[in-house]
Parts: C-alpha cells; sequence; structure tokens
C-alpha cells in the first residue's frame, strides 16, 4: 500500500467504496421510487375516504329523507335540495359541479366530491391536513432511512472489503518481507488462494526467481571483475614499491614511478567505491577512528596535486578526538570529497573542521551553481569541463551516507567555494 496516499488510495478503500456505492445507489432508487409513489398513494387513499363518506351520505339520506347535513372537523357531509340549502353551505363550496375538486380556504386544503342524484345534490368536503402531516412524516423518514444506509453501507461495505482484500494483504506482506535473492524462500503462491490472488502470486514468485538469477550473475560479475582487475593492479604497486627502494634509479625516474603508483592506487579505489554503487553492501565492520587520522590517510594520495598548485591544507581537529564508524566509509567518503575540492580549486585553501558530530569539508574553488543543485548526486553528472574524473565521486559519497544514515548537506556560492557538511548520527 501506498501510505504518503492514506487510506483513501488502498485497494480496501475502493472496494469498499464499490460496495457502498452500489448499495446506496440500490436503496436510492427504491427510496426515490417510494418517495414520489407516496404521494399517489396517499392521494389514492384520501379519494377512498371521500368515496366511502359520499356512499354512506346517500344511503343515509335514501334511508332518511329529512337527514341533516353533518359537518366534523375533518369531514363535512352536505345535502342539497335547493337553493336555500346552497346558500347555507360555506361560500368556498357553492357553486360546484359534479366530480372532484381542490380547494384551498386559507391554511386549509379540502378535497370535495360533488354528486348529482335526481334534484337532490350531495356534497363530501374532506380535510388532508393528517394526510399531509403523514406524507411529510413518511418522507422524513423516507430521508433519514437513506442516510442511515448510506452510513451503513460505508461502514459494512469497508469491514466487508477486509475479508474481501485479506489474500492481497496478506501477499504483500509477505513480499514486503522477502529479501532479494534470498534461497531457499518460500513460495508466495498457496493452495488456498482464490485465483485471482494465486495468478499474482505466481507472477511475483516467477519474478523473484529472475530476480535470483539476475544477482546471482551480477555477484559472480563483480567477483570475477574485482579479481581480474585487483590482481594487474596489486602486481602494478608491488612492482613500485620494488622500483622505489632502487637507488640506482634517477630521480626522475623515481617521480615517475611515484605517478605510476598515485595512479594505481587511485583506480583501485575507484574499483572499491564501484564495487560498493553495484552492490550497495558494508564496506566493512564499524570501529572507532581517530578522524584526523583518517582525514590526513584521504588526503596522501593528492598532497603533490595540492602542493603543485600551492593550496593551503588545514585539518582543524585534535588528533585525540574519535568517532564509530566504518574507517573504509569514512575513508572513501573523505576521499572522493577532498579530491573534489582539489579538482576544482585553483587557489586559497582547503579546510577540514569537526565540531559537534558535525564533520565540514571547506574550499575556496568555483563553487556550485544553483541550478545544479538537484543533480548534484547523479551518477556521472559533472557541474564543470574543468579537471578530471568519471563524475560518480559525490554519487558515491552520497550512497554511503545514506547506507550508513548520515546527513549530507551543501553550502556553496558559485566563485567563492563550497562547503560540505557531514552529521554523523
Amino acid at each position: 500500500m501506498n501510505n504518503s496516499y492514506g487510506i483513501k488510495q488502498s485497494l480496501r478503500y475502493r472496494v469498499a467504496v464499490a460496495l457502498a456505492t452500489f448499495s446506496i445507489f440500490i436503496v436510492g432508487t427504491l427510496c426515490i421510487i417510494l418517495y414520489f409513489l407516496s404521494d399517489n398513494i396517499e392521494e389514492a387513499h384520501i379519494e377512498q375516504v371521500i368515496a366511502m363518506e359520499m356512499d354512506h351520505l346517500i344511503r343515509s339520506y335514501q334511508k332518511h329523507s329529512d337527514f341533516n347535513s353533518q359537518v366534523g372537523l375533518h369531514v363535512r357531509s352536505f345535502v342539497i335540495s335547493n337553493m336555500d340549502d346552497e346558500l347555507q353551505i360555506p361560500a368556498y363550496l357553492r357553486g360546484l359541479n359534479p366530480g372532484f375538486h381542490r380547494i384551498l380556504h386559507g391554511t386549509k386544503d379540502f378535497h370535495v366530491s360533488v354528486r348529482i342524484i335526481g334534484e337532490t345534490k350531495f356534497l363530501v368536503a374532506y380535510r388532508i391536513e393528517l394526510h399531509t402531516q403523514r406524507l411529510k412524516k413518511l418522507r422524513l423518514s423516507i430521508l433519514l432511512s437513506w442516510f442511515i444506509v448510506i452510513a451503513i453501507a460505508f461502514i459494512v461495505g469497508y469491514l466487508l472489503a477486509k475479508v474481501l482484500v485479506r489474500q492481497v494483504t496478506d501477499l504483500a506482506e509477505r513480499v514486503n518481507s522477502l529479501a532479494p535473492g534470498v534461497v531457499g524462500a518460500d513460495l508466495l503462491t498457496q493452495p488456498d488462494m482464490d485465483e485471482e490472488v494465486a495468478q499474482l502470486a505466481r507472477a511475483l514468485d516467477d519474478y523473484q526467481a529472475r530476480i535470483k538469477r539476475m544477482l546471482q550473475r551480477e555477484h559472480e560479475f563483480t567477483a570475477n571483475i574485482s579479481h581480474e582487475l585487483r590482481t594487474p593492479i596489486t602486481t602494478i604497486l608491488t612492482s613500485c614499491e620494488l622500483l622505489l627502494v632502487d637507488d640506482s634509479l634517477s630521480e626522475r625516474l623515481h617521480y615517475r614511478i611515484k605517478m605510476i603508483e598515485s595512479a594505481a592506487t587511485r583506480m583501485g579505489e575507484q574499483l572499491q567505491a564501484l564495487l560498493f554503487l553495484a552492490r550497495e553492501q558494508s564496506l566493512g565492520e564499524v570501529e572507532t577512528v581517530a578522524l584526523a587520522e583518517c582525514v590526513y590517510d584521504a588526503v596522501d594520495p593528492i598532497c603533490m596535486e595540492i602542493s603543485r598548485k600551492n593550496l593551503d591544507f588545514e585539518v582543524n581537529i585534535s588528533p585525540s578526538i574519535t568517532i564509530t564508524v566504518n574507517r573504509q566509509a569514512l575513508y572513501t567518503v573523505l576521499m572522493n570529497l577532498l579530491r573534489n575540492a582539489v579538482q576544482y580549486t585553483d587557489k586559497g585553501f582547503i579546510r577540514v573542521d569537526f565540531n559537534d558530530q558535525r564533520l565540514s569539508l571547506s574550499d575556496s574553488g568555483i563553487g556550485i551553481d544553483p541550478a545544479y543543485m538537484p543533480m548534484l548526486y547523479e551518477r556521472f553528472f559533472r557541474g564543470s569541463s574543468d579537471g578530471e574524473g568519471l563524475g560518480i565521486g559525490l554519487a558515491i559519497v552520497k550512497r554511503i551516507c545514506d547506507y550508513y544514515h548520515w546527513r549530507i548537506e551543501i553550502d556553496s556560492m558559485p566563485g567563492k567555494g563550497t562547503t560540505f557538511h557531514i552529521h554523523f548520527t
């Protein structure tokens, strides 16, 4: 799952929304139908009540010709035999033709039925206030029920979605616990899986198998290339050591041999750094390191270049200061940062400071253009065409710092120099 997006992006949430939406749509459709049908149902009920009252009025009059009009709270019945009887009824009910009528009198709503038999006119007026109130309550109940169904649908849908996606989440947890290239890891495919989940698990098993084969080939390749390259480098360094102790050689030849030794040493260091980039594995054990001594060891291969450029090299670190780190990792970081500083500094200074678990390496070189900052740690990126190198020094530094959880920061101003800060945590 993608945690940066939260629950709303999870498969469980989407399944819950799908189930809830379907339920809401079905129940909502029924509620809408019932909402509009309720008016027709009430209307039919009113007409049925009026028809029953009319039949009762006619039968009562036919049995008792002296039957008098009845006026109640909700039903009013009138028998009109002449004009005088017409004038006795309320004005809003006079002069109505046979049939059904709807009359609004102030705030009162009447449904009126008029029937004429012979010379006699029968009128039933039914006040529908109770029906209107009941219809409003019914519609309110329908709307409230719909909202309750929405809430229940989301809750039940979310709980039900947990059951539906359980196999997927279990598979995700097992995939997350896998270490790439581990031999003998259990297969992700299980016999009790649903077919769709099993298909995904089989694809992941196949992908895991291909990763194992690829990592195995990569390890074999890096091991072979490490052996094949280290052997001639060791031979060159050994030969240089033997030649340097030969006093019969001229000073010029001694200088050339030292250059060859320095180049071979640098090649070995770059090979080790490249192998670290390729394998992303530890460079050794953590130990207590004398920081100043490690700085001097790292700067030793480039002392001749510092001297040639007449740069001031300062190490403001007490010899007694120690930190607990991986010495080879720290040496590789310092070597790349110092080489980078010397490469882009033609005059001025290079200074190394340490304070409050923060190592700072400053130079008075050309600085870094702000536009290059986002790309600074990319492989093979070089912010300037000056100097030599493959453009992987800072990429190696960043990879090592990330691996050992060291925080690296940069302060730089074009034309005024650069400072790298490494915070050891």
